[in-house]
């Protein structure tokens, strides 16, 4: 079973995930698009890193806003296994640009939408 990590050292590595936030017992991020379809194409590049790893987050779809919840259920909270495929989500986005608030590059966290 993966090793539950203490909250300093969950706190220290996502100093090192951009945007990446810690929320209780997971660690959280939400993305912006600029199109309903284009979080649709990043939630299906999501899906493709978590299978590589078979490890998987939870997805929270709102409009132009996916919002990605990690924790190892197993170990009740963040673990290794969170922050790497934390940080392989990142490196996948900002290998595919994708449309957001009207320019190209990877999806912020963080911006407010009027809509």
């Amino acid at each position: 079973m993966p090793i539950l990590l203490g909250r300093a050292e969950v706190d220290a590595k996502l100093k090192r995930l951009d945007g990446w936030k810690r929320d209780g017992s997971f660690i959280t991020k939400t993305y912006e698009f600029e199109e309903f379809m284009d979080g649709i194409e990043f939630i299906r590049e999501v899906a493709r890193v978590a299978e590589e790893r078979e490890h998987h987050p939870d997805i929270h779809l709102r409009y132009t806003k996916v919002t990605l919840a990690l924790q190892t259920h197993s170990a009740g909270g963040v673990t290794a296994l969170d922050l790497g495929l934390a940080g392989a989500i990142e490196r996948s986005v900002r290998a595919k640009p994708t449309k957001r608030r009207g320019r190209a590059g990877p999806p912020s966290s963080g911006e407010e939408r009027s809509k």
